[in-house]
């Protein structure tokens, strides 16, 4: 039970790394709070709560401030702190630049970069009030770390995510405030199921050990850097993703 009586929030907690990572948290003994635009998500906090757990779905869109303040005060006030925080919710672009447009720029980097930011200042916020500190962890990307051809806003905006987060973990370390980000491989979510074969071939081959990531795979390194097994990892990015960044 490595978070038990923690209190979680999880960003895009509905589907894909998110959904495995609410799961494991609570697994692990914490309240989560499942944060997402997705309307199914009372329907998923309503599934484990059957099963014991103690869970609350609040909709939330990470580009809007508003959302983000009404997400950190339901936490608070249903649970009473706010111990974790997993800023997950993402979008994908897969666009060469002279082809991309500005209002999908600008999409992909509200979500992707903004939402973090507004997420991170907010739970921050409240984890300055309590001695305890708390935990933050970023999805971010291996292609935070590399480029990719064709690929224009997603590697621009998590490279901006491993970054801002080493900042935001050096600002905060001495305040018990832990910032790491995570960085996963291309992963088997419900989008990669989607792709053809062939696109799913050339994906797995970019990849040394041979296979995509499973969405457990990279909750379970969430989960240990939102624990206090994870007490002197303070600004790092972890790379999850089966040697890709390695070669």
């Amino acid at each position: 039970m490595k978070l038990e009586n923690k209190v979680a929030i999880v960003t895009g907690g509905v589907t894909g790394i998110g959904e495995a990572t609410v799961r494991d948290f609570c697994e692990q003994g914490a309240k989560v709070v499942i944060a997402d635009v997705n309307e199914n998500g009372e329907a998923f906090a309503q599934e484990l709560r059957d099963q014991g757990f103690e869970t609350l779905f609040v909709k939330t869109d990470v580009t809007s401030e508003e959302d983000i303040k009404n997400l950190i005060h339901q936490a608070v006030h249903t649970y009473g702190s706010l111990d974790v925080l997993f800023a997950n919710a993402g979008i994908g672009d897969v666009t060469p630049a002279h082809e991309l447009t500005y209002d999908a720029w600008k999409k992909l980097i509200d979500v992707n970069l903004n939402g973090v930011f507004l997420s991170n200042k907010y739970a921050i916020e409240q984890m300055l009030t309590q001695e305890s500190g708390g935990s933050i962890i970023n999805n971010a990307s291996a292609l935070g770390h590399v480029g990719q051809p064709n690929m224009t806003s997603y590697p621009a905006a998590k490279g901006g995510v491993v970054n801002m987060t080493r900042t935001l973990a050096i600002t905060y370390a001495k305040k018990n405030i832990r910032v790491n980000s995570v960085c996963p491989g291309y992963v088997d979510t419900a989008i990669m199921k989607d792709a053809d074969e062939a696109a799913r071939e050339r994906l797995t081959s970019l990849h040394p050990i041979g296979r995509l990531g499973q969405p457990s795979e990279i909750a379970k390194a969430v989960t240990f850097l939102a624990s206090d097994d994870a007490s002197f990892v303070v600004g790092s990015s972890i790379l999850v993703d089966g040697g890709y960044t390695a070669h």
